[in-house]
């Protein structure tokens, strides 16, 4: 890939620029910005604690290479600090002009054109004008690819951007062949990207707090053990084989085209089911690939009362995702009869089940 050597000064198109330089003055500008932002600011305003902490935060992300990825803190996904970022401030007297950049695949996903979907969400930095007029591929800063990839039929003039947003696994993301070492910039899910996407991201409040005391019996009333809601039934790393490997010694209830169950998808009964009746869940991924922990794991797992057994990503990838202690990987088991032997520890155990919990008595986002 090639490195972002414009870096933070290009797209700002400033260099000699002015900040707040007292703390005070970075206080009173971070409050004002918190109270006119996008109410994912207040949430990561929370996070931070302290207006003085704040101000420091936003005054180091301004001035330094936070958002940008780091050999030396490969665990840090940056996403706050890019989230947070804003340009210097510059005086009455000078206008910044807006940064272009050209959607090559087109505008889908709730796009407009120009600022208009910087402006509706509020973003920190709306100097950038979105358009699908392929004819921009010649004075645009930036230009980005997501879904298809075709190359401009113009020069590419010095300077410019080229960068891609993929969400899904190599096994189903497009050849990207034709833009070996041309790539300056990433944004996919995984934590090396230039910009990290991920599907969804697990903050607690206090990091210090993981888990505490619980008083819930997450098993009162579950007479079920595995439930799966699957529809591809032939992903790449044989989760369907695993799964019906693993229901030859532990009940497992399969939804969908690749089962003998059916359940409305996206029905909010068919979660229900999952809080009221099953003890686990497979969030199985479609592949095994570093990162790759969607919303199989965050939502169907662990925003319903239900233990996710888990098969995708690595297993330290998990442990920085996900909540301390609340999933079981399968790659911690010899065998899915090994699995089904603990499972069926847990289901006999209601004290040891409810161990899976205790990070819901924190607070996180």
């Amino acid at each position: 890939m090639v490195q972002p050597t414009a870096g933070v000064e290009k797209l700002s198109g400033v260099r000699n620029s002015t900040v707040p330089t007292t703390k005070a003055e970075r206080v009173e500008k971070v409050s004002r910005e918190v109270e006119n932002g996008p109410p994912w600011r207040k949430v990561v305003n929370t996070l931070l604690h302290k207006p003085q902490q704040d101000a420091d935060f936003y005054h180091n992300v301004k001035t330094s290479s936070a958002i940008w990825p780091a050999v030396d803190h490969p665990e840090d996904d940056r996403i706050i600090s890019q989230m947070m970022y804003g340009l210097p401030d510059l005086p009455p007297t000078t206008k910044r002009v807006p940064k272009k950049i050209l959607v090559y695949s087109g505008l889908k996903d709730g796009m407009q054109r120009g600022s208009k979907s910087f402006d509706r969400q509020k973003c920190p930095v709306r100097e950038c004008e979105l358009t699908s007029d392929r004819s921009a591929a010649r004075d645009a800063d930036v230009i980005l690819w997501q879904h298809h990839i075709s190359l401009p039929s113009v020069p590419r003039p010095p300077g410019q951007i080229w960068m891609v947003f993929f969400l899904e696994s190599p096994y189903h993301t497009p050849s990207l062949g034709s833009l070996r070492n041309k790539v300056n910039w990433t944004s996919t899910y995984r934590r090396d990207s230039t910009i990290v996407a991920p599907y969804e991201r697990f903050t607690l409040y206090n990091s210090s707090v993981t888990q505490l005391p619980q008083v819930i019996n997450y098993a009162k009333g579950k007479t079920k053990k595995v439930a799966w809601f699957v529809s591809n039934c032939g992903a790449r790393n044989n989760r369907l084989e695993y799964a019906k490997e693993l229901g030859k010694h532990i009940e497992v209830d399969i939804f969908g085209a690749c089962g003998s169950k059916s359940c409305p998808r996206y029905s909010s009964n068919c979660f229900n089911l999952l809080s009221t009746t099953y003890k686990f869940y497979l969030a199985f991924e479609n592949s095994n690939c570093r990162d790759y922990i969607t919303e199989k794991f965050f939502v169907n797992g662990l925003k319903n009362d239900v233990i996710p057994i888990v098969m995708g990503a690595h297993p330290d990838d998990y442990k920085r995702a996900a909540p301390k202690n609340s999933y079981i990987h399968v790659d911690d088991f010899e065998s899915p009869k090994h699995l089904a032997e603990y499972l069926h520890q847990l289901d006999k155990d209601d004290k040891k089940y409810n161990e899976y919990f205790k990070w819901k008595v924190c607070k996180a986002v």
